[in-house]
């Protein structure tokens, strides 16, 4: 009886690796849902109508842009944790994702265990960006500045514990000054802000900065990127000044756990695939945004690893949201 079971049961696995084969090699035979956890217009927005309508076009179905805003991104990515696992729900979100792990006490959702990563999508820049008005024109200038008036100038941000928030912390960690942050609901405000004067500095991601950076609104001092970027080679990293700084906000896609492999595997090629035409090339390079691309075994350890990056540096700066 044993050994019949042992059959049986082989037969069983067999039976459904087959069925999760075949319904991968047809992946997709309907609509799929591309959840982005964010409004309309942000970075978050315009990756997922690029890489969606790549997608469109290399798997003849139709890729539907869903945006699901709120909690920084976690009602949205509740949304696909809860989905059933068979490719037809996927998210697409940013380093915000990463951060949450530590800044939220309780989510509603175990972002290793609910989701998986898929592949990386692109790396977006951050610049440090100052108004007319502050007489620096280099990064030592300007951390020579903040130290002589501590605790005087004001940094915005789009809001608590987003990317340029926690870059704004990694700076004051890395270069021992003390300046008052000041939060807005989102990138715009606090870019406007900036524009008028009521804030002395900010870090800006690549598509809210670049603009005003080439009309000479707002001057750039230095990049968050490890090197420097193609969308502004004059301008530093801050790496140079202090070695491992780094801060991209990237974006990704993710599927509820338990999506079978296959179908995983063949978003993650199709992300690459995306990543090679010249269109989405142009137009990141000049967006300031680099493409990845990666497997989902690479992302899930890079993914791992910015958790814990951010995760020291909330500690350290003591970041709390409501």
């Amino acid at each position: 009886m044993r050994r019949v079971s042992y059959v049986t049961v082989a037969v069983a696995s067999a039976l459904c690796l087959t069925a999760a084969g075949t319904a991968a090699q047809g992946y997709p035979v309907k609509s799929v849902r591309i959840i982005v956890p964010f409004p309309p217009g942000g970075g978050n927005d315009v990756q997922g109508r690029l890489i969606g309508k790549k997608f469109q076009e290399s798997m003849g179905q139709v890729f539907v842009i869903e945006n699901r805003p709120g909690a920084s991104g976690i009602i949205g990515a509740d949304v696909v944790a809860k989905a059933p696992a068979d490719g037809y729900t996927v998210l697409l979100t940013s380093v915000v994702l990463a951060t949450s792990v530590t800044l939220y006490k309780k989510l509603p959702f175990d972002p290793f265990r609910d989701i998986a990563p898929v592949g990386q999508i692109s790396s977006a820049a951050q610049f440090l960006i100052v108004h007319s008005s502050v007489p620096a024109t280099s990064i030592k200038d300007f951390i020579a500045l903040a130290k002589k008036h501590a605790g005087k100038m004001n940094a915005g941000s789009s809001g608590t514990g987003t990317a340029n928030h926690l870059a704004l912390e990694m700076l004051k960690q890395s270069a021992g000054i003390s300046v008052t942050h000041v939060p807005y609901k989102g990138s715009t405000p606090a870019t406007l802000a900036l524009i008028s004067g009521e804030v002395d500095f900010s870090f800006a991601g690549a598509l809210s900065a670049l603009p005003h950076m080439r009309s000479g609104k707002l001057r750039a001092l230095a990049v968050t990127t490890p090197g420097k970027s193609a969308a502004a080679p004059d301008v530093p990293p801050l790496a140079s000044l202090y070695p491992g700084f780094e801060s991209a906000n990237w974006y990704a896609i993710f599927v509820p756990a338990g999506t079978p492999v296959a179908i995983v595997n063949k978003i993650s090629a199709e992300i690459a695939g995306a990543l090679k035409s010249p269109d989405i090339r142009d137009f990141m390079a000049k967006e300031g945004a680099e493409p990845v691309g990666s497997t989902p075994q690479g992302f899930a350890t890079y993914f791992r690893n910015e958790v814990e990056r951010y995760a020291k540096v909330i500690h350290a700066g003591n970041v709390r949201v409501e």
